[in-house]
């Protein structure tokens, strides 16, 4: 069961993570580590004036089920929501907890991490890299969202 655990398509996303490094001027900067392992993901992001992602990076020390997360997260990114991000890390929960049946849509590719739900010590380590990036897309949204609000009472 392990070997299907780290399987050939989850290997390829942990050795492949795109968009690694950190940003130089992020709107918003999520942190998460799970306290069990030890794996860690830090996430900048840049909102667009839609709200949405316009540029983004990840620096990522996790195993590779973490960093497979986050491979799939680089991947589908740019152009998200804060809500479609929301709904993915909430997917992949229920995924991961409850047996739910996985992300859709830019993100669907977390689904490949369907066999770690048979593994809760290694849950929190699947879930850091989307958990830091909604935490980074919801301080950007509201900084935002504070910015407009101070502008519109200053005139």
């Amino acid at each position: 069961m392990i070997d299907e655990l780290y399987s050939a398509r989850i290997l390829a996303l942990a050795a492949n993570m795109p968009r690694s490094g950190r940003l130089a001027a992020p709107d918003g900067t999520g942190e998460r580590t799970a306290k069990l392992c030890g794996s860690r993901a830090v996430v900048d992001v840049v909102l667009d004036d839609d709200g949405r992602v316009a540029d983004f990076a990840q620096d990522v020390k996790a195993c590779a089920l973490g960093q497979a997360a986050a491979g799939v997260i680089g991947e589908g990114v740019i152009g998200a929501s804060v809500e479609e991000i929301a709904e993915a890390r909430d997917a992949l929960s229920a995924m991961l907890k409850s047996g739910g049946e996985g992300p859709v849509g830019r993100f669907e590719g977390l689904r490949a991490l369907k066999l770690v739900a048979d593994y809760p010590a290694r849950h929190a380590s699947t879930l850091v890299a989307v958990e830091a990036t909604l935490e980074a897309a919801t301080l950007a949204q509201a900084a935002r969202t504070l910015a407009r609000t101070s502008i519109a009472g200053a005139a």
